[in-house]
């Protein structure tokens, strides 16, 4: 949970009346946050270093630590939070916030993308605030807010970089580019001394701040770079800003850009930033949007921000069933407003809520989250705490079930249970397999930390595989086997994937022993209560067949059919890994393997 430092008497001034610690712990309660500590920077620097090395320039104003949930990016500085309370306690109704025009009929400013910037940081959106009112304790919110930002939603500035700048200092229409670190030359903040983009990243590599934001882009042939009509450095994102455009206590017109590798992720941003800090604006929560072109057409012209609400749904049964309560749609509608979620009961259904849902909520994805509002507004420690059903106590999920019953007849057949990994990398789960990826079926990782988990496994083989090479030692037969999940692309579903939990078992010995893992398939489907039977029959049961697997060694495979009800699927395979998937995967004795789907035995 990130933790926001607040001004204490800027914000208690905001909410109109001064609270104790316990009052306002349980005001932070009852909302959904919580109050970690009432202290001061002087307090909490006496407590890191000591009081022989602090001394009177550090302030000892009072300030709030208050820890916010992760998915809640409009409470990360004192505007959001105190517009919330506000609301919770009925003293205000949320802002609306809206977009206006330029002033005397100009045209909307411009940002155009380069072409080449898709090789590095794809996207970009901006925004304009107008005659904004700057005090020391708002400005420093305002920096604070982006480094919240920045460290939360943005992932350390891999998938979002914020820059703002003084509008009246540089001129549009602005170019997004992407160019050789050497033609790139400019003076940093707070430098007077002009670096291209090789120097610019030997000088910040010791920095204690940006040091570790260089390798996001010091390895890439180009660089971002966002320039104004005259050719003036605004940015080089995700890195610094340009000295010439800095933002100060004067700054009346403040022009933000985002780049962004996830255009999602990149209007998230910006709408915080704007919903925020619009309050300061002679005009307040009004933006000045501004025109976003794309030159190579990848992504339609558009003007950001869009300020307007989306509208949501949830049945009121389901709200209700959550929760434990009996509450009305009226009721319902109430508690959300608390909330600032304006609601009202639908017109077409009467078991439904419809939800305008502010720019602000970018966490509300699906009805459990207005369920979780409505709960938080009604108060968790209000909620009834029913005794559960006796019938529902210790019932298992019959597919957990089936899976253990699964396990105990392989382990009581002498094979050791093994738990690797769900993820793993591209090649593993295709490539070493001798399969092709027919790219539609793997869930891929956006931003995969390591080459190592890339996708999310589509066979239970590759996490196997990789325990017998790490155990490669052991004397043999080296008999393991793995009851778990895969995970299958599927747009039909609401999460567009699914999973599949499969049994897999391998044996490793001096000889193939395909004649040991055809009997542990016998046996375990038979104590799945399935028997063989003749193909052409229509008795329901399984049999296998010869294939053209290519895992496997040729000839020396067959797939596993079963017929239930008369319907009639392949539910998997078995037979002798080939040479090259055991070379793939480090492995010098011959194994044959088994892997076939559990469901279908439900």
């Amino acid at each position: 949970m990130p933790t926001v430092n607040v001004d204490k008497e800027e914000l208690y001034s905001a909410l109109g009346r001064n609270y104790t610690f316990d009052e306002f712990m349980d005001l932070c309660f009852n909302f959904g946050i919580e109050l970690e500590e009432d202290t001061s920077p002087k307090e909490m620097a006496i407590r890191e270093v000591g009081a022989h090395k602090v001394d009177d320039s550090v302030s000892d104003r009072p300030i709030l630590k208050i820890d916010i949930p992760a998915n809640r990016y409009d409470l990360l500085c004192h505007e959001g939070i105190s517009r919330s309370l506000l609301v919770f306690q009925g003293k205000r109704k949320p802002p609306v916030y809206k977009t206006i025009k330029p002033l005397n009929g100009q045209p909307l400013q411009k940002l155009i993308v380069k072409p080449e910037t898709a090789q590095i940081r794809p996207f970009a959106v901006a925004a304009i605030l107008r005659n904004v009112k700057f005090t020391d304790l708002n400005y420093k919110n305002f920096i604070d807010l982006q480094d919240k930002l920045h460290t939360n939603i943005c992932r350390k500035r891999t998938l979002v970089a914020i820059g703002t700048h003084d509008l009246d200092t540089i001129q549009g229409p602005f170019t997004y580019e992407a160019l050789p670190p050497k033609e790139i030359q400019f003076a940093p903040l707070n430098q007077q001394k002009s670096m291209n983009g090789e120097e610019l990243m030997n000088f910040y590599e010791n920095d204690k701040h940006l040091s570790k934001f260089l390798p996001i882009i010091r390895d890439s042939p180009v660089y971002p770079i966002i320039y104004d009509s005259k050719r003036q450095v605004l940015s080089l994102p995700p890195i610094i800003n340009s000295n010439h455009s800095k933002i100060t206590l004067n700054t009346k017109n403040i022009f933000i850009e985002c780049t962004a590798t996830d255009l999602t992720k990149g209007k998230i941003v910006l709408n915080t930033m704007v919903a925020m800090f619009s309050e300061y604006c002679a005009e307040p929560f009004t933006v000045e949007p501004v025109e976003i072109i794309y030159e190579d057409g990848r992504i339609p012209t558009a003007a950001t921000p869009d300020l307007s609400s989306r509208t949501a749904t949830a049945k009121i049964d389901y709200i209700n069933s959550c929760t434990g309560l009996n509450l009305k749609s009226d009721e319902i509608c109430d508690l959300l407003n608390k909330m600032s979620l304006e609601a009202k009961p639908s017109s077409q259904d009467k078991n439904e809520i419809e939800v305008q849902v502010p720019v602000t909520r970018s966490d509300v994805l699906h009805q459990c989250d207005i369920m979780e509002d409505v709960a938080i507004a009604y108060g968790f420690n209000n909620l009834p705490n029913p005794a559960p059903s006796v019938s529902t106590i210790g019932k298992p999920y019959p597919l957990n079930k089936l899976a253990d019953v699964a396990r105990v007849e392989l382990a009581l057949a002498g094979w050791s249970e093994v738990s690797p990994l769900t993820l793993c990398s591209h090649d593993e789960n295709f490539a070493f397999l001798r399969q092709k990826d027919p790219g539609n079926i793997a869930v891929r990782l956006a931003h995969p930390k390591t080459i190592e988990y890339q996708v999310v496994r589509t066979s239970l083989y590759p996490g196997v595989l990789k325990t017998l090479k790490e155990n490669k030692k052991h004397s043999l037969p080296i008999k393991v086997f793995e009851v778990g999940d895969t995970a299958i692309k599927d747009d039909s579903m609401e999460r567009r994937s699914r999973n599949v939990r499969k049994v897999c078992a391998t044996y490793s010995n001096k000889t193939s022993g395909l004649e040991q893992i055809h009997g542990l398939l016998d046996r375990t489907l038979q104590m799945l209560h399935s028997q063989p039977v003749d193909k052409n029959g229509t008795a329901s049961g399984y049999w296998i067949e010869d294939s053209e697997n290519p895992t496997y060694f040729p000839s020396r495979c067959a797939d596993i059919y079963l017929r239930q009800k008369g319907e009639t699927k392949v539910i998997g395979s078995f037979g002798i890994l080939h040479p090259e998937v055991l070379e793939k995967f480090g492995l010098t004795f011959p194994t044959s393997a088994m892997e076939f789907d559990l469901e279908p035995f439900l």
